[in-house]
């Protein structure tokens, strides 16, 4: 049985950054995740100028991409958004966070969690007096200690289905589709480094299901589009499918030196379902939690991406909020 004080179940955006601020605060800890890093992590990828003012890009020895402005359409009608943006593939993003982190990672397939005198013991393997929970949607943290307090509510539910694929070379603009064929959600095309794009659609749970729509025919319908438009090159379109949970009430996040944060608590905005720049605000929130022995907050964590959006484009970066100093 091995014992340390923190635990850390996840080592995605914001468990690794959770590791990261801890490490800078000298407070030991280490990372169990039933994946090998650098791990296949399909997502949309873009991450805002805000957001990367903790992740210093400089430094960032992979593919960006500079995103300037946004494609939208609704419903037939077209515009722009002006913007500032970074496109990043998540294979290589979550894999160098992870080393950023500096935290020992140990593979292991989370599935019991346990609390019994004063610690919790997570698979008769290891026992700790923190834990976090940062394993995503189906973390295993959230399933053992917060499921029964803290249900997530069906309505902010949504089902995705995406593909990396090649992109035309020279075309570098983000698209985004709102609405298209009755869909209640949206759909992506991001460009990547190396040549390649993000596409995906997603939409919400209920809601498709009270229009009797299917989310696999949406998305033959959506690249039988983006063939017709030459986007993408190629017609090899599998796909992969997830689900998620949008912003809702993120109260009781913390029960008894347990902590949920990122996709395990449901952090994603509610407009466009960004999850990076909420995950990575969530770790240093709950860094700053434990190093001082409260409760942790999700409240203040942005809740809409498209008003960041269009201050991105106009050279507007909103400062960080000043986070919560050590008692003294």
């Amino acid at each position: 049985m091995e014992h340390i004080d923190v635990i850390i179940v996840g080592g995605g955006p914001a468990g690794s950054t959770c590791a990261w601020k801890l490490r800078e605060y000298g407070i030991e800890c280490f990372i169990l995740d039933k994946a090998v890093f650098p791990r296949d992590k399909l997502c949309a990828g873009w991450i805002t100028p805000q957001c990367a003012l903790d992740l210093d890009l400089a430094a960032y020895p992979h593919t960006v991409v500079d995103l300037r402005r946004f494609r939208v359409r609704y419903r037939g009608l077209q515009w722009w958004i002006p913007t500032r943006q970074y496109s990043i593939r998540r294979e290589e993003f979550d894999n160098w966070l992870l080393r950023r982190s500096g935290a020992p990672v140990r593979q292991h397939h989370v599935r019991e969690v346990t609390r019994e005198a004063g610690h919790y013991r997570i698979d008769d393997a290891y026992t700790c007096r923190v834990l976090v929970g940062a394993g995503g949607t189906g973390c295993p943290v959230y399933r053992n200690l917060f499921a029964g307090r803290r249900p997530r509510p069906e309505n902010a539910r949504i089902v995705a289905i995406e593909r990396e694929c090649p992109r035309i070379p020279s075309d570098r603009d983000c698209r985004l589709w709102f609405g298209d064929g009755g869909l209640p959600g949206y759909a992506w095309y991001i460009p990547k480094g190396n040549d390649r794009a993000n596409v995906g659609i997603g939409a919400y749970h209920e809601r498709l299901r009270s229009r009797g729509l299917d989310l696999v025919r949406c998305w033959d319908a959506f690249t039988t589009k983006l063939g017709r438009l030459g986007l993408v090159e190629g017609r090899d379109f599998g796909h992969h499918g997830y689900q998620y949970y949008l912003r809702h009430d993120v109260g009781n996040v913390t029960s008894n030196n347990a902590y949920v944060i990122g996709d395990a608590a449901g952090v994603a905005t509610r407009d466009l379902g960004e999850g990076i720049g909420p995950a990575v605000e969530s770790g240093l929130l709950a860094a700053a939690a434990i190093r001082d022995g409260r409760p942790l907050s999700l409240r203040g964590i942005v809740r809409y991406s498209l008003p960041g959006l269009v201050l991105a484009g106009m050279g507007i970066v909103p400062r960080r909020r000043r986070r919560p100093t050590k008692r003294g």
